[in-house]
């Protein structure tokens, strides 16, 4: 039997599989629903509004409290602050009671002010009241050394830094979010691929070993053979249902702008056509940011670092898959695989965000266990082409290098039956 039959054998069986077919086409559309439904509900309660109470018999900051599309103050000073806290506690109207008790000087308040409520509050909430003890707090202590706030006020500027490259290209602030994002999905689409399929590759394994089948077929192959056919088979079943996604994913994305863009242009009022060319404008910003990172080769290294990274780590979950008899037995040896992979993504998110071209983030994009998800995640805020062709090379020949031992405890262990290896026999294999 060739690598090519064993290739396409692998390759037919992943694609036909329901589940396959079912997942590649439903899980776009499990995307775009997943994402609308966090749009509504982060929309849900946009429009409610909340009643808070103040009690401020000195009168120091009930005028300071701005009432906001979401929020309305009423002032509940007149009231005996119990019978306020009473109102406010029992009844449905109102979401909590800020209290400034009376004090001798208005700095004390600054550690004082107390919001009362039956339910935790919102952060940002929060941090709204303590921005207007402190504005209040500060304008007293600078009026009192003598100096006016208005004129304070006035004399602030606020700088904006023109981004420019030495070439005379242009860039702004939010393209840094854009290569991030860019950079980030890349990176966890890997990782997530590679243990998706990796998995794949396993169970595969262990269900031809437990049904016997393997017996039959490794008469007319070698291990080696059989578990690069697997390897490569299962590698461009995941290419195909990536294309597809791709395809589907635009598709998508084209379908729901294009109606977006029709909703809008009709229920258009003035201000809203002033909002919309305004975003327009930032959309045009983001798309040129976009146009101008190294698409080409975020594609192409896209593709390569996934094949290479899935074939040096299905290599590993191939010769788990050979080694134990249920997918059950191999959760022993997987942490040492799926950790990897972890370092990566966060070496990637921690190191990569702050410092793209430090000493970390480069090492860690040229270590093969980790170099898929790091260089994906360097790539769009630009990499010399020798540390990508370098990263490469040592990807692929440390797939070479794991395949070897690889397959040598694939040959053994794929006819061991009824027995839990462990590492020191796993290691005695290699010597075999």
């Amino acid at each position: 039997m060739s690598l090519s039959l064993i290739i396409k054998r692998e390759f037919n069986s992943k694609v036909r599989n329901k589940s396959f077919i079912v997942m590649t086409f439903l899980s776009p559309l499990l995307i775009v629903a997943m994402g609308t439904l966090v749009a509504y509900l982060a929309n849900v309660n946009k429009d409610e509004v909340n009643k808070i109470a103040i009690h401020d018999v000195a009168g120091v900051f009930k005028d300071d409290f701005k009432d906001t599309k979401n929020v309305k103050y009423t002032d509940l000073s007149l009231m005996p602050l119990e019978t306020a806290k009473k109102e406010v506690a029992e009844g449905e109207s109102y979401e909590g009671l800020i209290y400034i008790p009376q004090t001798d000087s208005i700095t004390e308040l600054a550690t004082k002010v107390e919001y009362l409520s039956n339910d935790s509050p919102n952060l940002d909430f929060v941090s709204n009241i303590e921005s207007v003890v402190n504005d209040k707090i500060t304008k007293y202590n600078l009026k009192v050394l003598g100096f006016d706030y208005d004129k304070i006020e006035k004399a602030k500027t606020r700088a904006t830094i023109h981004l420019s490259k030495f070439s005379g290209e242009e860039t702004f602030k939010e393209g840094s979010i854009i290569k991030i994002i860019i950079g980030g999905l890349f990176g966890y689409l890997i990782m997530m691929f590679v243990i998706i399929y990796g998995n794949m590759v396993m169970r595969s394994v262990i269900e031809e070993k437990t049904n016997r089948i393997i017996e039959i077929i490794i008469s007319s192959v070698k291990p080696f053979k059989l578990m690069m056919g697997k390897i490569i088979g299962t590698s461009f079943a995941g290419i195909l249902q990536f294309l597809i996604w791709t395809v589907l994913g635009l598709g998508l994305f084209f379908i729901l702008s294009n109606v977006f863009g029709v909703q809008v242009g009709a229920a258009a009022q003035p201000e809203a056509a002033a909002m919309s060319q305004e975003a327009m404008s930032s959309a045009q910003l983001y798309l040129s940011e976009i146009l101008k990172l190294p698409l080409f080769t975020i594609f192409i290294s896209f593709i390569i670092f996934f094949i290479g990274g899935f074939f040096l780590y299905s290599s590993l979950y191939a010769a788990i898959g050979a080694a134990v008899d249920s997918e059950t037995d191999s959760q022993q040896f997987l942490l040492p695989i799926i950790m990897p992979l972890m370092l990566g993504v966060y070496v990637g998110f921690f190191t990569v965000i702050s410092d793209p071209h430090g000493t970390v983030a480069t090492v860690f994009s040229m270590i093969p266990l980790t170099s898929p998800i790091v260089m994906m995640m360097r790539i769009p805020f630009g990499v010399p082409l020798w540390q990508i062709i370098t990263s490469m090379v040592l990807l692929f020949g440390t797939f070479f290098g794991v395949v070897w031992f690889a397959a040598k405890i694939y040959r053994i262990g794929i006819l061991m039956y009824g027995k839990k290896p462990t590492y020191k026999e796993i290691f005695k294999w290699l010597k075999y």
